[in-house]
């Protein structure tokens, strides 16, 4: 095992050597390419992703769950999509960051390099496959991927047809490596290749980033989960805040930016919160409430301590009335995880507050915290939302996939 996984991290630091020199041409050739692959093998992805849900059905998974591991036409052309956009992007390798002239006649740049290869470890979500493949690919960094067992059979499927591209533009093969073995020794070992792996992240829920975290001997950029909040002012457009409440929450509840905890300011909360909760409930959201939320909804479950740290990824909702904005912001303080908060009011000044106070990777004005995502900011994908501070924060996609050095200049200066 110890000289499998030792091999495999050697392999791919060589093919991350290779592609920091590949020509932007090249790459975005092999990108479209992979495009080409992804709906060419669509029938074979989507059999081999029908296998998957039927494990995951008879082991229970919940309907939010199945949602994020199900690929079909329209999510396949996406990842084609996706790809497409990447080529489409400004390759940030080669890009200068800054000049500088020293006085004694240095020229001295700061430039965008590769960060060198890059270890993702994913659960559900097979179109991370296509999207990691390429933005490393663009961003000049050998990946190896590792998604969960429950997902397996898709991730095959996909790797496969990426890997025609690779060969056919001669790309070393170990530019992109799937770890077929889904046990968590060859993981473990991974993890330990500080010498030949740059950076790890995670993409899945708290426990598996926990593990990770606490394991790796490499660098990781991560979020543990997404706590989401969206904050409803007493100056809400309160027909504005239930389009964008019911986005957050019901468009796809599976996904870590979408709303987990619903703040409502006093003023409204009886207008605003019997009108969204009749709504909700249509929808099959199941509300959790405060003892405020439940004198106007009685019918409603009663919310916990531990409902206010939830990160449910279901049709499940925490919901809180509050008495004003340094209430709600103290809330999220407490409970939030750094990930996606939004506010909804027509005052802009108070709006401007929240964003300034809030402290999350991606705050937001009237809109849904759905739009944390790489592919809504233009990054074409992304390989992850990170809640860190250092180095990436918000969506990881190509520019967060550099790092840089500095190249200095000179004409036979010697210090003094």
């Amino acid at each position: 095992m110890k000289l499998e996984v030792l091999k495999l991290a050697r392999a791919a630091k060589e093919a991350a050597a290779k592609l920091a020199l590949i020509e932007t041409k090249r790459k975005n050739a092999v990108l479209k390419d992979m495009a080409a692959q992804i709906l060419r093998h669509s029938d074979a992805i989507i059999s081999a992703n029908q296998k998957d849900l039927n494990a995951a059905k008879a082991k229970g998974f919940s309907k939010a769950l199945l949602d994020r591991l199900r690929l079909d036409e329209k999510r396949i052309k996406a990842m084609a999509d996706s790809l497409r956009e990447i080529a489409a992007l400004k390759d940030p390798v080669g890009a200068i960051i800054s000049t500088t002239k020293r006085p004694n006649g240095l020229l001295i740049k700061k430039v965008r390099v590769p960060i060198g290869v890059i270890f993702i470890i994913y659960e559900s979500r097979p179109n991370v496959t296509s999207d990691c493949v390429g933005l490393c690919l663009k961003s000049g960094n050998a990946v190896i991927l590792r998604g969960g067992s429950e997902s397996i059979n898709s991730n095959i499927a996909i790797y496969s047809a990426l890997n025609k591209s690779l060969s056919k533009f001669g790309l070393p093969s170990a530019a992109v490596t799937l770890v077929k073995k889904t046990d968590r020794k060859i993981m473990q070992g991974l993890l330990g290749q500080k010498d030949h792996i740059d950076l790890v992240m995670p993409r899945g829920g708290e426990s598996l980033i926990k593990f990770v975290s606490e394991r790796s001997r490499i660098p990781v950029i991560k979020h543990y989960k997404g706590v989401c909040h969206t904050y409803v002012d007493e100056k809400a457009d309160l027909k504005m805040a239930e389009d964008i409440c019911f986005n957050a929450k019901v468009q796809r509840p599976g996904v870590c930016n979408a709303m987990e905890t619903l703040l409502v300011h006093k003023a409204v909360a009886k207008k605003f919160l019997l009108s969204m909760i009749r709504k909700f409930k249509i929808a099959g959201v199941e509300i959790r409430g405060c003892k405020k939320t439940r004198a106007i909804v009685p019918s409603i479950k009663a919310a916990t301590e531990q409902d206010w740290y939830a990160e449910y990824l279901d049709l499940i909702l925490s919901v809180k009335v509050v008495g004003n904005l340094n209430e709600a912001v103290e809330h999220i303080r407490k409970y939030g995880s750094q990930h996606s908060d939004a506010i909804v009011t027509s005052d802009r000044k108070r709006g401007l507050e929240f964003l300034n106070r809030v402290d999350a990777a991606c705050v937001y004005l009237n809109t849904s915290t759905r739009f944390t995502d790489g592919g809504q900011f233009g990054m074409g994908a992304e390989m992850g939302i990170s809640t860190e501070k250092l180095h990436a924060r918000g969506p990881v996609g190509l520019e967060e996939l550099t790092t840089y050095k500095y190249e200095i200049f000179g004409n036979g200066q010697v210090r003094k």
